[in-house]
């Protein structure tokens, strides 16, 4: 999109949608009785599933043919995809919602941090700033300072978290380096190569954690797969071309501060006080070396 053109209105409100779904997927989480590494699998499945249902009805392409690096590199991406969400979701077992996202919003940082070993790209003296600033932020999220001691500060918890935005600062240094290729068919290949490569871990880790499968169980797994994965990425990705880069990068963040809200309404998780302080440090920072 032209850089001087306004923000289309309808694409806007996509891109929030999808922030917002996105944003929900902690509070569900909680009320799914099955393991990680099966809600996993069944969000990749269904994931890509639906953006294929969506590309055929649609009329979209899978495209040209891959070459075999880059397919290569979108499976792998995908199934560390599906490894990221295992560590997100068990992190919100052992932490609250808002300590697991803020954790796993520490993406960011970390590609920045490692853009100039990577991709020779200068480290201002600014980002360098916002780096540090959100590092601090963290702190005081993970409870080691001003912690209360209860489920919020768990340092497994905060542990999970932070893996799992390691994870996906892999996937999005690996996104960097496979161009060329339509947003929707890079996605469904990622997110099948993140269903299918859980199959033998389940096999190993014992299936789905012993999780009754009830009708409430069944719909919470499909609304993960369908709503917040294959629809979730149709809005988001539907509403890139109307809108301005810094603008998704700023509104992006809609994403997490939803998330603390969400868990604060439904799950009575509010953060202390030294916590809300980290949260604004982590978020505000990651804004501000965006701009």
């Amino acid at each position: 999109m032209d850089k001087q053109q306004p923000n289309n209105r309808r694409s806007l409100l996509m891109f929030i949608s999808s922030m917002l779904i996105f944003g929900t997927i902690g509070v569900f989480r909680r009320f799914i009785p099955f393991s990680s590494a099966f809600l996993a699998f069944t969000r990749g499945i269904l994931g890509s599933f639906f953006l294929l249902v969506f590309m055929k009805l649609t009329g979209k392409r899978m495209g040209g043919k891959l070459q075999r690096g880059q397919l290569i590199r979108l499976a792998v991406s995908g199934a560390v995809m599906g490894f990221n969400w295992i560590l997100l979701f068990e992190a919100y077992n052992y932490t609250t919602v808002a300590v697991a996202t803020l954790c796993y919003y520490m993406e960011p940082t970390i590609v920045m941090l490692l853009a100039p070993a990577l991709f020779r790209e200068r480290l201002t003296p600014k980002k360098t700033v916002c780096a540090v600033i959100a590092v601090l932020g963290m702190i005081l999220v993970s409870g080691v300072v001003g912690g209360t001691g209860s489920r919020q500060g768990d340092p497994r918890g905060v542990l999970l978290g932070l893996g799992a935005a390691l994870l996906y600062s892999v996937v999005v240094i690996m996104n960097k380096k496979v161009s060329g290729i339509d947003a929707y068919p890079k996605t469904v290949i990622q997110l099948s190569s993140a269903g299918i490569v859980m199959i033998p871990y389940l096999l190993l880790a014992g299936g789905t954690g012993g999780g009754e499968f009830s009708a409430a169980a069944v719909v919470l797994l499909l609304v993960t797969g369908i709503v917040h994965t294959g629809l979730a990425y149709v809005l988001y990705f539907g509403s890139m071309d109307g809108l301005k880069a810094q603008t998704i990068a700023v509104f992006s963040y809609i994403d997490p501060v939803s998330a603390l809200l969400f868990s604060a309404l439904f799950l009575r998780e509010p953060l202390s006080i030294s916590g809300i302080i980290g949260a604004v440090m982590i978020i505000g920072s990651a804004v501000v070396s965006e701009r």
